[in-house]
């Protein structure tokens, strides 16, 4: 098996869980459970029968792809909390090894150390993306791209020349400095890849504090019981948050099975984690932004794509691969109407049924995809359908008859369906009511 292969299957590996409460072995699968910093994995099939096989009548003639950046070390605000942790710990050798530990926490005896880096891409990142290149090239192997667009953040720029390598082979040493292209990431583009740099207001917006309410719910709890067991270190919230990190970055850089502190938590437990990153990105890059902000800003996307679907301009291409960051997709759903939890998400207990998941949105190297197609008899007109991780997400407001069978619409409904973010345009009495007057 290829190595990029081998290492992209590893955190699909389900942890035979041990319970630190039970010390059962139970199956729970962690990767699927650690919000926007899970490991890439394909989305569950969408309930109601929708299928996710185009039928053999049907031709895409235009792709349009954003793909988050793949695996990648903590954020330097991040790390701190497991290299605090690390730290304490090592201070505490002599505790923990007097210390009576389960089997789960054995591995604290043998000390813990993180060698983790901060911000860039893991290996993991790299094969994720190499691979869905590859598998891009195999899918829609007669549809040709004439560029690739990265924002420019070391991450994301790499991501999309490990992508373009599995995608062109050694094709891409002489294609890359004619398809190459970045967009800013800054407060004066205009982008659909981060369009909250535009928003003067969204600054203010984006300390939400709805996952420090949660983080106090569910924390405390947490710290109480290792605190049970390891008396004399001393746990603080912050140091069981760097465990939670822990879990989930060892997972990003060498593999779930690689991660100590995975097995540490319960399955409730990992899952008030998830939550937490949930109400993270639905505060900063979601519904619960303040007022209208989550789809005004989305529009931008929504826009963009509608042009391109259209292609009103004349100048749309058969396939965009484009690359960007978890928030590029979370507005880009909210955009659209999608995901919406009525009401929405609350921190006053974890909402189990909710359509807003990061674990299945946007895992590291989540995939985008908008395919544009034309069936000769199973569907009438030209049709577009969203398919996000590898599973159809249903369009909703515009399908009839047997297009919800493949969660499809016909675009120029699909296009009605999106009248209000048609409705609006960076700079508009829209756009500047929610943001602030725009201009540079």
């Amino acid at each position: 098996m290829h190595v990029s292969a081998l290492l992209t299957l590893l955190p699909f590996i389900s942890l035979a869980y041990a319970s630190p409460l039970t010390e059962r072995s139970e199956a729970f699968d962690v990767s699927k459970h650690l919000g926007n910093l899970s490991p890439y994995f394909s989305a569950p099939a969408p309930s109601g029968g929708v299928q996710n096989d185009l039928p053999g009548d049907c031709k895409v003639d235009q792709v349009i792809l954003m793909h988050r950046h793949g695996a990648r070390f903590p954020l330097s605000s991040e790390l701190v909390f497991i290299q605090n942790l690390a730290a304490k710990l090592v201070n505490s050798t002599d505790a923990i090894q007097k210390a009576k530990l389960p089997g789960n926490l054995q591995f604290l005896k043998e000390g813990y150390k993180s060698t983790l880096g901060h911000d860039n891409l893991t290996a993991i990142g790299r094969a994720e993306l190499f691979d869905h290149g590859a598998q891009f090239k195999l899918k829609y192997p007669d549809l040709v791209p004439t560029s690739v667009l990265a924002g420019l953040q070391d991450r994301v720029i790499e991501s999309a020349q490990w992508f373009a390598n599995g995608y062109f082979g050694r094709d891409w040493a002489a294609l890359n400095a004619t398809m190459f292209q970045t967009i800013p990431e800054d407060n004066v583009t205009i982008s659909w890849i981060t369009p909250m740099g535009t928003c003067r207001n969204w600054q203010y917006a984006y300390g939400n504090n709805a996952t420090i309410a949660w983080g106090a719910h569910y924390l405390p709890p947490i710290t109480k019981r290792l605190n049970k067991l390891l008396p004399a270190v001393n746990l603080t919230t912050d140091n069981v948050h760097g465990a939670l990190y822990a879990c989930a970055y060892d997972g990003a850089a060498y593999g779930l099975d690689k991660s100590p502190w995975c097995s540490a938590f319960t399955p409730s437990e990992i899952e008030d984690f998830e939550y937490e990153l949930d109400l993270l990105m639905d505060g900063a890059f979601g519904y619960n932004l303040p007022g209208d902000m989550g789809p005004v800003l989305g529009s931008v996307y929504v826009n963009t794509l509608l042009d391109r679907l259209t292609n009103e301009t004349g100048t749309a291409e058969e396939v965009y691969l484009e690359f960007g960051h978890d928030t590029t997709i979370d507005l880009a759903l909210v955009g659209l109407g999608l995901v919406e939890d009525i009401p929405g998400l609350s921190t006053s207990s974890r909402k189990s049924g909710r359509k807003f998941r990061t674990s299945l949105q946007v895992p590291f190297g989540a995939q985008m995809v908008w395919e544009r197609f034309s069936c000769e008899k199973t569907l009438v007109g030209r049709q577009v359908r969203l398919v996000l991780n590898d599973a159809v997400v249903p369009l909703v407001g515009c399908a009839s008859g047997k297009e919800k069978m493949y969660g499809s619409c016909e675009v120029g409904e699909f296009v009605k369906s999106q009248s209000k973010a048609r409705g609006i345009k960076w700079g508009d009495a829209t756009w500047n009511a929610t943001c602030g007057d725009a201009g540079f």
